[in-house]
């Protein structure tokens, strides 16, 4: 199994991954998140529930609404008033009215007019800073909520998911949710409350007109229908094949010396054309589709418009004529009925993403968390001594396969334990279940006495310190990388560990020594260097338990001497579990573990172990010549 960078150096580093994990006796990778299915699951309960996430913004969200449709109804009212000019312009022209009362009037509605315009603006204006600051807010919440959910989530879950999927979730869906909210609210009322408004003043204008008007609805309706439901599936579809992109791109990214190191380029690149054009085929679909409705409905509402021209010219010379004024508006108002149609057409493919994406958030957040902590006990750390016990531990990593069975095992305080054993023994596996990063499908694992389920797995991983092959370093100075493990560390205290893992002296090479800025992935230092920089880290730290994984196998033997003796100091009066292949190093262990299968075969000191000549003796023939003894 892979070994996990979340356990890197101490118990609080983030989970951070690069693609997924495979190899070993771990559940594998590469398998998509289990929240993207072909089509929403239950459309209706996602929004329910999304409805519901939106309660703590209720406020915000009504002083937005009461904007919107203040908004709506002046913009419903005011052509009417104009409607009323240019009548009254009509009858002084005409001579069918009075001129000064005419004149007065159209005074009196033009400044009524511009009055009702800039109120428009203003609550227009209200509408959309509080619709950006709830959107703003929502986004943040969900971003929160995921987080929180993250760290609660067992490390079975990164295991058998790609990183850049759940960043998806992250970023597309969260924005997809987000973006729309604002869009969909206001657009949903304005075009709602428009159509209602339109068609009580066309009723006021004429009724005949306006009957035509709604004679042609019925064909917007079943234009949108027919094409919402066809591209509801594409939209899915585009936000599934989007995070798929993401997860391949940031899994070949952060392999990409590894890629060009057996010449792969050609093979990825072909792989990221194949997801990238599924992507594109998509996109294109559900935008063909959704864009099919606006020129649709134009040549539907162009019909319109025609019969009510020659209807409205008719009219115009009957026993009560429509005067020039009644028919201007009339067909303002008609092509205005068009378009919040076409925006509620619009808002339906735009929800169908949002809810896509709000589905996905809500499928993580479902995920099943790590099991619930006892939290009965804690660890005396001024009297901690360290002691471990295995009994009858049972776990595996998949139902059908079972890795650990029946291991017993008893570690005396302060003593140093090497495990070794082939790829795939359960090295790794055993520590990780003395963290709790995996929970025991039966037994117990007692520390100082105390079961480990008893303990809150926050207090449990402060006894412990972590170093990996696969060192992890983040962007920032080295002081900031050193003492990650403890907060509030002076750069004395820094000093002092760096001095004790044989980097001070490189690092006062550096023009800003320990303020020197290390890339994203520590690129400008060597492997020996970052890792001598991860052993810092844990004796600034100073667990109560060290944990030692393959710490020395990618480096020079020099750096490995510098390695062996920080580490050979980092033991001292310390349990400490030392996981290697090179079996030079564990020599001077307490006690020397060999696992097969998950099973300890053999259990002593180096000299022991090579009397028995069994598994260790084989193991310590293939890397030497004849014993050293």
């Amino acid at each position: 199994m892979k070994n996990d960078p979340k356990s890197q150096v101490s118990h609080s580093t983030p989970p951070r991954r690069v693609g997924p994990r495979r190899g070993g006796h771990g559940p594998g990778g590469g398998m998509p998140l289990g929240i993207a299915m072909e089509k929403a699951k239950d459309f209706k309960g996602t929004l329910k529930r999304l409805v519901r996430f939106l309660r703590p913004q209720l406020a915000l969200l009504v002083i937005m609404m009461i904007a919107t449709v203040a908004v709506t109804i002046i913009s419903v009212i005011t052509p009417n008033f104009t409607r009323q000019i240019l009548n009254a312009l009509q009858e002084i022209i005409d001579g069918t009215a009075d001129r000064t009362a005419g004149i007065f009037l159209i005074q009196n509605l033009f400044i009524l007019t511009l009055s009702l315009y800039l109120l428009t603006f203003i609550m227009e204006l209200v509408a959309h800073l509080f619709g950006n600051y709830v959107s703003a807010e929502i986004g943040k919440n969900f971003r929160n909520k995921l987080r929180e959910k993250l760290e609660r989530l067992p490390i079975r879950f990164f295991d058998s998911n790609q990183t850049g999927n759940i960043l998806s979730v992250f970023t597309n869906d969260v924005d997809a949710v987000t973006g729309s909210i604002q869009q969909s609210l206001i657009s949903v009322i304005q075009s709602f409350l428009t159509i209602i408004g339109v068609i009580i003043m066309m009723f006021v204008i004429s009724w005949k007109l306006t009957l035509i008007t709604i004679g042609i609805l019925p064909l917007y309706i079943l234009t949108t229908t027919f094409i919402a439901k066809r591209s509801q599936k594409r939209f899915k579809r585009q936000q599934d094949e989007l995070g798929n992109l993401n997860g391949y791109i940031e899994e070949m990214y952060t392999a990409h010396h590894i890629v060009k190191l057996f010449g792969r380029e050609d093979d990825a690149f072909e792989k990221f054309s194949s997801i990238n054009g599924r992507l594109a085929n998509e996109m294109k679909f559900a935008q063909f589709l959704s864009g099919l409705i606006r020129p649709i409905m134009e040549f539907i509402s162009n019909i319109g418009y025609v019969l009510i021209v020659v209807i409205g010219g008719i009219l115009a010379g009957a026993v009560n004529p429509l005067l020039i004024g009644d028919i201007t508006i009339f067909v303002t108002y008609h092509r205005r009925f068009m378009n919040p149609i076409l925006n509620l057409a619009n808002m339906i493919n735009l929800m169908q993403a949002s809810i896509a994406g709000a589905e996905r958030i809500f499928n993580l957040l479902d995920e099943d968390e790590e099991v619930l902590e006892s939290r009965l006990e804690h660890f005396d750390e001024d009297h901690f001594l360290g002691a471990v016990d295995f009994q009858d531990v049972e776990f595996s990593y998949t139902p059908d396969h079972q890795l650990i069975k029946h291991l017993n095992l008893v570690v005396e305080p302060g003593k140093q334990i090497a495990i070794v054993g082939p790829t795939g023994a359960g090295k790794t596996t055993l520590v990780n279940l003395l963290m709790r990063f995996y929970e025991i499908k039966d037994g117990e694992i007692r520390i100082d006495g105390i079961k480990s389920t008893d303990v809150s797995r926050q207090e449990l991983r402060k006894l412990f310190g972590m170093v990996l092959q696969d060192t992890w370093l983040f962007s920032g100075t080295i002081r900031e990388n050193v003492a990650y493990g403890k907060e509030n560390a002076t750069l004395e205290e820094v000093t002092k560990a760096c001095q004790q893992a044989h980097v001070h002296h490189f690092i006062e090479t550096l023009p800003h020594g320990y303020d020197t800025i290390l890339s994203e992935d520590a690129s400008n230092m060597s492997q020996g260097q970052k890792q001598l920089l991860t052993i810092a880290r844990a004796i600034l730290y100073d667990p109560k338990i060290l944990i030692l994984d393959e710490a020395t196998s990618s480096v020079d033997t020099r750096t490995e001497a510098y390695i062996q003796n920080a580490m050979d100091f980092m033991i001292q009066g310390r349990t400490s579990f030392v996981i290697a292949h090179r079996l030079s190093t564990i020599k001077r262990a307490s006690v020397i573990l060999v696992m097969e299968n998950g099973d300890i075969v053999e259990q002593g000191n180096h000299l022991e172990l090579l009397a028995k000549k069994g598994a260790y003796y084989e193991l310590y023939q293939s890397q030497f010549l004849k014993p050293l003894v």
